[in-house]
């Protein structure tokens, strides 16, 4: 499966794991997020702090969850 990864101005990578598989769509993940700013929601593990995404959102959209 492919994982889609998104990088800040930094060093810092972030990824959805498989997010082909999860009904993401390049074209359109581009549309609606390159060059804006975006919240990202990252699952806090005992040692360290994932960098696979959990959700994404462009103001009050939110792109894509994890959550129910």
């Amino acid at each position: 499966m492919i994982d889609i990864v998104f990088h800040d101005d930094g060093t810092y990578f972030y990824y959805f794991k498989k997010g082909i598989k999860h009904g993401l769509n390049l074209e359109s993940l581009n549309a609606k997020v390159l060059n804006k700013t975006v919240t990202l929601h990252l699952p806090k593990l005992i040692f360290d702090r994932s960098k696979s995404i959990a959700r994404l959102a462009v103001e009050d959209e939110i792109i894509f969850t994890e959550f129910d």
